[in-house]
Parts: C-alpha cells; structure tokens; sequence
C-alpha cells in the first residue's frame, strides 16, 4: 500500500535527480508540480484512484508521472527513480541539503571539478579548487564551507509542523493495528521543540508477550526503506520519504510510566526520578517499584509526578529548566491558550510582498474569532519586498478607515502598522511624522546580516530608544535548518526592551519560531512583553498563529505575558505610552 506521502516523495526525488543531472528544467518542475498534487490528496493508499482512473485528474499529472506511480504502487519501488539513482552519484543529494547551493550549482561543480559528495565539496572549498570556477568566488566557497556544517548539524531534523504532520499520519497507523489498544505520540513533537530529529510512539499493547512481534510487523509497511531492533518490542524505522519513526510496545500496565520515559528530556526524566527515590520509589524499567520491589499502580503521567509530591508538568515544559522546583513550589504558570489569544499582528498584504487584501486578510482573522487584525507591511526601504513609499502608506491609511467604517458594527478593526527596516545605525525607516500616524510599529532587520556581536547589538538597542517602536520582530533573524541566528547580545537586548517597554516578537512563522523559547523563558523573568506575530502574507499563514501559541507555552507565557491577548485599544495603549 503506498500513501500519497511517499509517491509525493518519489515525485520530488526523481525532480531533484533530474536536476542535478541537467536535465530540461520544464521536466523537473513538472515532477515538482505532480509531487504536490499527489500529496494534496492526503490518501493512505493510491491504488484505488489509479484503478478508477480518478487520479488523472490532479493537476499536473501527465503520462510519465502517471506511469511512476502505477510502478510505484505495482511493485512498491519505482524503476525510473531507481535508474536515475544508479546513473547520479548520491552524494550529490546531501548538497541539496546545503543553504544557497542550488541543483544548477551543483551540477556545474560535479561537471569542472567532479565532486561527487560532501567531502570531496569541502575539500576543494578549503584548497581554493571551488573559488576558481566561473561565478563563484572566495566569498562563495566560504558560505559553502559554514553551509555544509550547518548541514551537518541539521541534516536529520525537521521543522515541527512538519514533524507533527507526520507524527499524526504514524500515529494512525499505529492506533489501526488491531493489537494496539492505545498510543501516543512522545519524544520531541510531544514537547513541542522546533525542530524534531524524528517521530517517537509509544503503543499499548493489550498482549504484552505480543509487544515484539507487533511492533515488528511495522517494519514492513508500504514506504520503508530499512528497520533495526527486529524482533524486539522497540524498532526504529527510516522511510523512504526520510522520515524516522521509533516505536515501542508495551503493556497496559507499563504505557503510562513508558511515555513519560519517552517524553521528557534526559535531564528531566533524571530530575524527577531523584525524587521520587527520596520518597522510596524506584523507577525500575517502565515500573514504579516501592522498596520492596512490588510494583505501583500508576495508571497516568499525572499519577507518577504524585508520586514524587509534583504538580503535573505539561510535556512541553520537561526540558530541565526549572519546572520541577516549580511544580514542588506549585508555582507552575497557567500557560497561554488559544483563546487567550484576541488579535493579531505581524500582518501582510499585496500593498507589499503579501498575496491577500486587506480585506480578505481582516475577514480571515474575523473567521478566526479575533477582533483585531494589526496590517504591517514592508516600509520603503525594503524595495525588494515591495516597501511602502510614503504614497502608499497613506493609501492604505484610506483604505483601512473605510473598512474600519464598515466593520464598526461588528466589533472587528483593523490597525494601522508598519514594519519598519531598522537601518544599519539603528534608525527606523521613515520619519517621525509618519510614524507617529501608526496604531503600532514594528521594527525589523533585513539587510546586513553579517556585522559582527557587538555592531548589531548596538544597532537593535539603537533601534529601541526610538519612542514609536513598538515591537522588535524576529529578534535573531534565524532561519530554522538553513540560516544561523546573527551575532546578538539577546540577553542585552531583551533587559533594554523590557526597561523600555518595547514588545519583543515571538515570529510563529514555523521557519522562524524567533525568539526561541529558551529567550522566552528569559524573557518572561525579566518582565518582557511579548508579541505572537504570525508573519502572515496570506490568510491561510494566519494559522502560523497555533503553531505561536504552543511555542508561547514551551517557553512559560501566561496571558500576560502576551500583547495579543489585549484587545485593540490596549494594544494601541501600550503602543503611545511610549511616544513622548
């Protein structure tokens, strides 16, 4: 049985393939196109579509595509994809995962130099081999050289929503087996990190002497690729689609204390285990034991942290860093929700690089349940993202109050922002005449990356005594698996925003996730507002809203902690407390 999701990722290899080897670029995008329309299907198993025929009609599917997937399905390989792997060496695929290294570039290193992996890359990016081809340059060869440790460093994670999605999907698979009474999803998608190095499950296994052979048997589902610890109750899986899934089976008597195992961070499941052996109980395998070694009844996670005199510590907080002294003290914050949540800002239209309305953005965030929506488009000085001249602005001031007159009866508005280019001396875009016409100002960095500690420090905290900054946005400039955060003093620059009132952003554009949860842990302690801005340039990256909030929750925020969670009139409030 294959899955959309693996054919959609045989489709892309075979893209990829066709790229590194130069072929036609018209018949590589046409193997992208057709990987994301069978992906779009979201279908366990193509075999009926392909035998009605009712897969043909998924945009951009054609005869060749078509014909990888019958394959596919018919014998669970594809022969073309397979061909294209013996004629390309493989190491060529590992480049793809380097930051800036296009399929074109590759191909022309492989043809002048003939590289054939990373090693062989990174050599002749130190002996200066790679800085003398045509249109590469000493510069180049050197963001090559950090590009491939970045990818060492990262090669095996995934963003989470990604990781979740396909967390989910194993997850259903796992729960249809008819020998699994009960599973969960545990290891770092359960504790919400970033980015996660695969997907763990815990099953619950009604037969225990059944575990082994259970968990067994799903390594040999559609789509694998290998599998060890065969024959064992524990199996990692490595799929074709380059995802990893550790299963693990137990009895219904050990799921619970399994779990927990499988959920929090070494550090943690250690932290908690120490006392619960000051109060005589063992963790002995997936059994709480007494000291006279008969095992407790622990029928739940909330059972066992009981045991050791805690408060329940909500999965995303077990990460070591103060929740179990808190859980004994009972001083646990009673983390954001969702509903906590009363309007958005961080918010994109086609004014600049965004590709919705103000109108159908402000109707998005009303579906939503939101009674604000705070519009924050390019300022001028990001050209290459259509920045607003002074002339568009008011433009868009017009326009936002004739909306505003047509929503008044609905109890939604729409507030007036930018998000200003904090320029290289620190200045914000714009003058203070215009700025002082916005409800809020965000302030951002966009150019220069490259200046060392102590300049861009310098710059975002120059950036702060502006009186009309609201919010700093995406605060390190990281870009989760492809770029480094830049040389910034955070500490330093969280302390000032804290003594200035500015909000610092939690950007929940899920290739951003900046600040980290760690800062907002900082943040938090120091008495820092923070702003959850979705970074939306559609209505439907309004939803990177959800995947905020649980980032919100892993780095300990409370409603108010939160700008959002004020309604209009106090977010602008807070944005003119500050204008003098």
């Amino acid at each position: 049985m294959i899955d959309s999701r693996t054919a959609s990722h045989v489709l892309s290899q075979i893209a990829a393939y066709l790229e590194l080897r130069g072929e036609n670029r018209f018949k590589a995008r046409a193997y992208v196109t057709a990987a994301r329309g069978v992906l779009s299907l979201g279908v366990d198993d193509l075999s009926p579509l392909l035998a009605s025929g009712d897969i043909g009609k998924v945009r951009g599917l054609g005869p060749a595509t078509l014909s990888v997937l019958r394959d596919l399905v018919d014998t669970g390989s594809s022969r073309y994809l397979d061909q294209l792997r013996e004629a390309t060496p493989e190491g060529l695929l590992d480049m793809l995962k380097i930051p800036g290294l296009t399929a074109e570039k590759i191909h022309k290193i492989h043809q002048e130099l003939e590289i054939s992996d990373l090693a062989e890359l990174e050599e002749a990016a130190r002996s200066g081999r790679l800085a003398k081809i045509r249109g590469f340059g000493p510069k180049t060869a050197e963001r090559i050289l950090k590009g491939i440790a970045f990818s060492r460093e990262t090669g095996v994670l995934a963003l989470y929503p990604h990781a979740r999605a396909e967390a989910e999907h194993l997850l259903t698979l796992v729960r249809e087996h008819p020998e699994i009474t009960d599973a969960a999803i545990a290891g770092d998608v359960r504790r919400y990190r970033e980015v996660a190095s695969g997907v763990t499950i815990i099953g619950c296994c009604l037969a225990s002497a059944r575990s082994a052979d259970v968990a067994t048997s799903f390594t040999r589902i559609g789509g694998v690729k290998s599998a060890t610890g065969a024959g064992t109750d524990t199996v990692e899986i490595h799929f074709v689609d380059g995802v990893t899934l550790r299963l693990r089976c137990v009895a219904p008597q050990h799921f619970a204390v399994a779990l927990w195992r499988a959920t929090g961070s070494a550090e943690h499941v250690e932290l908690v285990r120490a006392r619960l052996s000051e109060r005589g109980v063992v963790v002995d395998g997936d059994e709480l034991c007494d000291n006279g070694s008969v095992a407790l009844s622990i029928p739940d996670e909330a059972a066992l942290y009981r045991a050791a005199d805690l408060d329940y510590i909500e999965p995303e907080l077990r990460e070591a860093e103060g929740e179990v002294d808190a859980a004994a003290r009972h001083v646990l914050p009673r983390l954001l929700d969702r509903a906590d949540v009363r309007g958005v800002l961080h918010c994109h239209t086609h004014y600049s690089d965004g590709k919705s309305s103000i109108r159908d953005m402000a109707s998005g965030a009303q579906a939503r349940g939101w009674s604000y929506i705070g519009i924050s488009d390019h300022s001028a000085a990001a050209f290459y993202a259509g920045g607003l001249p002074r002339e568009k602005v008011l433009a868009q001031f017009e326009e936002i109050d004739h909306l505003n007159e047509e929503l008044v009866h609905g109890r939604f508005r729409v507030l007036k922002g930018i998000e200003a280019d904090i320029l290289a001396d620190g200045r914000l875009d714009y003058d203070e005449k215009l700025l002082a016409r916005f409800d809020f100002v965000i302030g951002s960095i966009h150019s220069r990356f490259g200046m060392d500690g102590p300049a861009m420090t310098e710059r975002v905290l120059r950036a702060l005594d502006d009186p009309f900054l609201t919010i700093l946005a995406h605060p390190t400039g990281r870009l989760l698996l492809s770029r480094e955060p830049y040389a910034i003093d955070v500490d330093a620059v969280i302390e000032k925003a804290s003594a200035l009132r500015v909000a610092v952003e939690l950007n929940a554009d899920p290739h951003r996730l900046d600040l980290d949860w760690r800062h907002l842990i900082e943040a938090k302690r120091r008495g820092a507002m923070v702003a959850l801005g979705p970074d939306a340039h559609s209505v439907n990256a309004l939803d990177n809203v959800g995947v905020g909030v649980l980032m919100a929750r892993k780095g300990w925020l409370e409603a108010s902690d939160l700008l959002n969670a004020r309604d209009a009139d106090g977010v602008i409030a807070f944005a003119r407390s500050r204008r003098h």
